[in-house]
């Protein structure tokens, strides 16, 4: 009898533990006896010229620790199926026909899929073209409705906490007010949990509009309390109640790339208050380096459930992540269903009754 086959590939933007999920991918197909192979570059590597790698125990040994994917990604090319927020363009019939075409040329039975919002759009198309795929959330945003959490999360949080940590001390020596600018497009989950633990006075996200009249407020009441240094965190897609989300340009498939708002912010506090202030932009760092303890475990976790997902033929759903349990969700149900912060998240209330500002 010949030995079952399976595919696991990484799409999309880069994050911490994606290295943990192929090695559980592995590990857990090994143990049943299965083969498995990897496509370099994400969905690109199914086409020509066709890019494939041996997947196993041996070639993924202490990858965990490493951050990125030892696969490489890509978020953009031919399979690219998320046009903007909500907004799905359909694959080419002739880009399907060559992937189906590779699969069975390979012999592969079905392909785990690591992605966010659009590469699981991708899969949930391939999974209507007839072929046979699992999906496993991936992003640093924490923003799919359908999983309690994604990996790669926690390590970009840790990330924030270290760069407000570091910037306390310089501010500190200069009385300056520091306004850090993260990740998290629109939804504010990196701002809050991040700002929370590396101990922000002020954090804007972009599920509360803020004013600068309240932000220039509370750096005023800090100051008559006897406070001479304030953080600030900025959500990428934060807005002021009067303007708009500040954007730098428009990618090639028509998303917007956030980013710019914590020079603005920056520049009004500055104005307003005669403060000497400093914006930093954490951008990519907070994808990059190691991962967490927990983002190893929960990235391996999900390889592992991908796995038994493919044993039981549950193809098309998405691993899921709820009240401590990994379990799965139809693909369907999970893709363009944004999880944003809500006015009762106890987070959130919590940052308020430790007087953090959200300048509303």
């Amino acid at each position: 009898m010949p030995t079952k086959r399976i595919a696991v590939l990484t799409s999309g933007g880069d994050c911490p533990g994606l290295n943990a999920v192929i090695r559980g991918v592995v590990c857990a197909a090994d143990k049943l006896g299965w083969e498995v192979i990897g496509f370099i570059d994400g969905y690109e590597g199914m086409l020509a010229p066709v890019r494939t790698r041996v997947l196993d125990r041996a070639s993924t040994d202490g990858i965990m620790a490493l951050g990125g994917t030892i696969l490489g990604t890509t978020n953009k090319g031919r399979f690219v199926a998320k046009i903007g927020h909500g907004n799905k363009a359909e694959l080419d019939p002739a880009i399907v026909a060559e992937a189906r075409a590779t699969i069975e040329s390979h012999g592969i039975e079905a392909v785990v899929c690591i992605g966010g919002d659009g590469s699981l759009s991708t899969a949930q198309q391939l999974c209507d073209h007839g072929i046979k795929a699992i999906g496993v959330p991936k992003t640093i945003d924490n923003d799919i409705e359908a999983t309690a959490i994604t990996f790669g999360f926690d390590s970009a949080v840790a990330c924030v906490a270290d760069g407000l940590d570091r910037l306390h001390t310089t501010a500190k020596s200069h009385k300056r007010v520091m306004v850090v600018e993260v990740m998290g497009r629109y939804a504010g989950w990196i701002a809050l949990h991040g700002g929370m633990a590396g101990g922000a006075d002020i954090i804007l996200i972009p599920e509360i509009p803020f004013t600068y009249q309240n932000v220039f407020a509370a750096i005023r009441q800090r100051e008559a309390q006897g406070h001479t240094t304030h953080m600030v965190v900025v959500a990428e897609g934060a807005c002021a109640t009067d303007g708009e989300i500040v954007t730098k340009e428009t990618s090639r498939k028509g998303e917007a790339l956030l980013g710019g708002i914590g020079d603005q912010v920056a520049k009004r506090i500055s104005e307003a208050t005669g403060k000497e202030t400093r914006c930093m932009v954490l951008g990519h760092l907070q994808r990059g380096g190691a991962p967490t303890s927990l983002d190893r475990i929960l990235g391996t976790r999900f390889g592992v459930h991908a796995v038994d997902l493919i044993r039981q033929g549950k193809f098309g759903h998405m691993v899921s992540y709820q009240n401590y349990l990994v379990s799965e969700v139809p693909i369907a149900e999970a893709v363009n269903q944004l999880k944003r912060v809500k006015p009762d998240n106890q987070i959130l209330q919590a940052c308020r009754e430790l007087g953090i500002s959200f300048g509303d």
